[in-house]
């Protein structure tokens, strides 16, 4: 594993080779392998991509997130028109159930309710809200409710994801263990970078039936 000094100089060198994310104003720190992300960024979705950035850097096993959302001027919105446009960008998106929806903005935070049926949606609905101007940060209390015929059968839920972990390149699939337990899913065992860790993640909310995914995968060379 990097030292702390090689691996504040990676994390700067990943956040400046970023075109969306402006480095100058994102202070970085490293210790035993955590990174501390500080400063402000124009908008929610370039604190997110700076997050993305240090998740694919080796070497980091924790991230501490102190980065401050502050819209410029031109881009600062009133909640009942950060709303207005968030249920917008829900219905125009095919991915999400926008009527099973609900929307609330205070001070620029968006909370999202309501129920899907797959995390996919869940996670689509969060995307579209963090690229809208004005958004400082999400509350998620989607909740994902699977229809029966989904959630009962954990032995295909479980070839399912071990499949797509299979098929992924960035993976080493033989490291990671998976448990099915009605719609829930437990990720077990190591793999090399927080990107890799979301990757497996990801791969598991993706997989019809499943409501939960509880990452217990562990990071280390």
């Amino acid at each position: 594993m990097p030292d702390d000094d090689t691996l504040q100089a990676m994390v700067m060198d990943e956040l400046a080779w970023i075109p969306n994310v402006n480095a100058a104003h994102i202070g970085v720190t490293a210790r035993d392998g955590v990174v501390t992300l500080s400063g402000t960024v124009d908008s929610l979705a370039e604190k997110l991509a700076a997050e993305r950035a240090v998740r694919r850097v080796r070497g980091v096993q924790g991230i501490a997130q102190e980065i401050v959302v502050q819209p410029p001027a031109a881009d600062k919105h009133g909640d009942e028109d950060i709303a207005e446009r968030a249920l917008t960008v829900l219905n125009w998106d095919v991915e999400v159930p926008d009527e099973q929806l609900q929307v609330k903005v205070e001070n620029g935070v968006v909370t999202l309710t309501g129920t899907v049926t797959h995390p996919f949606q869940k996670q689509a609905a969060e995307r579209d809200i963090r690229q809208l101007g004005g958004v400082t940060n999400i509350v998620d209390l989607i909740e994902v409710r699977p229809t029966g015929d989904l959630a009962v059968d954990e032995a295909a839920v479980h070839d399912k994801i071990g499949n797509a972990l299979r098929r992924n390149a960035e993976l080493e699939a033989s490291h990671i263990s998976v448990a099915v337990t009605g719609s829930k899913v437990t990720l077990r065992g190591k793999v090399k970078t927080w990107w890799e860790r979301s990757v497996a993640e990801n791969a598991a909310r993706s997989t019809p039936g499943v409501a939960e995914v509880d990452d217990q995968l562990t990071i280390g060379s």
